[in-house]
């Protein structure tokens, strides 16, 4: 039913030509929150009654979704006699309804209120018509968020819209990291109940919704105290974009998480100087963007400047992990081996503040759409690196959007990582054998003949004479006079 929902959604918003396919996820987005406002509000009520307490709403009767999206009359049906409609509906949206949600902006991040301030302060109704716009309130006030089961399939269908608009070209990309990865990740860091998590470039929050989905694995053995753990002290997210921003919001809340902390911010503004112990993190799992360029004053924050993002992000994870904290950070695979001065700077920094026990090597084609390959870095806080060890994803295929990554293909890592075990695909490497000046950590799997074979050039010469041949025949069976 729900999937069915969103597709008509998603038709509605294509005929009223609401942006790009980028922006029906987001204009579904905030519809999709004030009635998941409306309905926790409902919920909190209920309970309040139930202990004999008064429930103070947050919005006041004319903002809430049961007055101005979808009024009732005794039946529960529609009121369509008091529902806006038209331009009438759209002027109350963009005039009084976003003006008014704005204002709950305030620094306080742990406030479902300040999220409604978050989420509207540069969101725009991109809805040309109301009578679209009703449409779509209609459709929506048919969804639910009030059993586990509807929320559970609610994420589910929504995942599968992040995912679509990941594919969907280069804007969307940055905000997709495959699940299969992520899970994978989560799966060697291992989190436990009580440590901090956090992603400072979170994107769509896929970090952060599998680490609260590995944790609750079994979650009807967990005790309030520890429920409320999860919901309001664990998970930490910063978003510089308002797009993906209120994407991730919407994501952590349909999985489960009811006030994320994720703030909208650019991370890297953030003087790494100022970073003090209570601001630290006992895990750190991202996907920061890669091959932007940093300005002057952003690289200013940093002790090692560049202009590379991924480069800044991880100085900044560097420093925000606790010590004896964990990370599991994805990078172009030519930080390994670069020759610049930044480059070489930061793997000294890495190699000397952390022990780097661990380097998955990815195959092209592991991120849809990206001409890139790319290395998970697993380390921990504390100790210098000793001895990493290299895991080479060797696999059968060609990865595309017919053969996309699985976690079948990474379950051999993650079998072996356990014990850093030796294999056809993985091998150690002493830090103490590598160059000192360069710090070249360059993927070389010794199990494997890394040369290219070339061929003779009399069979290349050959090939290409038979390719002439070919084209003559061609030529000459369409009536071409071919002169020699």
């Amino acid at each position: 039913m729900f999937e069915q929902t969103l597709k008509n959604i998603d038709d509605i918003l294509r005929a009223d030509n609401a942006g790009s396919a980028l922006d029906y996820i987001e204009q579904t987005s905030w519809i999709l929150f004030l009635k998941y406002l409306d309905d926790l509000e409902k919920d909190k009520e209920k309970s309040a009654k139930l202990a004999g307490k008064k429930y103070n709403y947050i919005l006041p009767p004319e903002f809430r979704w049961s007055s101005w999206a979808c009024p009732k009359k005794a039946d529960g049906k529609i009121d369509f006699q008091k529902a806006l409609d038209g331009d009438d509906l759209n002027d109350f949206v963009n005039n009084k309804l976003f003006p008014y949600l704005k204002k709950f902006r305030s620094e306080e991040s742990s406030k479902i209120e300040n999220k409604i301030g978050e989420v509207f302060h540069e969101l725009k109704n991109k809805i040309q018509s109301g009578y679209s716009l009703r449409s779509i309130l209609n459709i929506v006030d048919n969804l639910h968020f009030q059993t586990s089961e509807e929320k559970h399939e609610l994420s589910h269908l929504y995942e599968s819209k992040i995912q679509n608009m990941g594919n969907a070209g280069r804007d969307g990309g940055q905000y997709y990291t495959p699940r299969p990865l992520i899970k994978t990740i989560v799966k060697v860091v291992a989190p436990k109940l009580g440590e901090t998590i956090y992603d400072g470039a979170c994107g769509s929050a896929g970090f952060l919704v599998e680490a609260f989905n590995y944790l609750t694995q079994n979650r009807e053995k967990l005790s309030p105290s520890q429920w409320d753990i999860l919901q309001s002290k664990t998970f930490y997210g910063k978003e510089k974009i308002a797009l993906p921003y209120i994407i991730g919001l919407m994501n952590m809340i349909l999985h489960g998480i009811e006030t994320p902390n994720i703030k909208r911010t650019n991370t890297l503004s953030e003087n790494l100087a100022d970073i003090q112990e209570k601001d630290r993190y006992d895990i750190v799992i991202a996907n920061p963007p890669f091959g932007g360029k940093e300005r002057p004053e952003v690289q200013q924050n940093f002790p090692i400047k560049t202009g590379e993002t991924a480069f800044l992000f991880l100085q900044h994870f560097i420093k925000i992990l606790k010590a004896g904290g964990r990370a599991g950070i994805i990078i172009k695979n030519t930080f390994l081996s670069n020759t610049d001065n930044a480059s070489v700077s930061l793997r000294k920094l890495l190699l000397e503040n952390c022990n780097l026990h661990t380097v998955l090597d990815l195959p092209g084609g592991a991120f849809q759409g990206a001409g890139v390959k790319t290395v998970v870095l697993f380390f921990e806080k504390g100790a210098p690196t000793q001895k990493i060890w290299f895991y080479q994803l060797n696999l059968d295929r060609n990865l595309g959007k017919g053969n996309p990554l699985s976690e079948n293909d990474l379950a051999e890592f993650v079998e072996l990582q356990k014990n850093k075990t030796y294999s056809e695909n993985s091998w150690s490497l002493d830090v103490k054998n590598i160059d000192q000046n360069t710090f070249d950590l360059s993927v070389k799997n010794p199990t494997k003949n890394n040369e290219v074979i070339l061929r003779e050039p009399k069979e290349i010469l050959e090939e290409m004479g038979s390719f002439d041949e070919l084209n003559k025949k061609i030529l000459e069976s369409i009536g071409v006079i071919i002169k020699l």
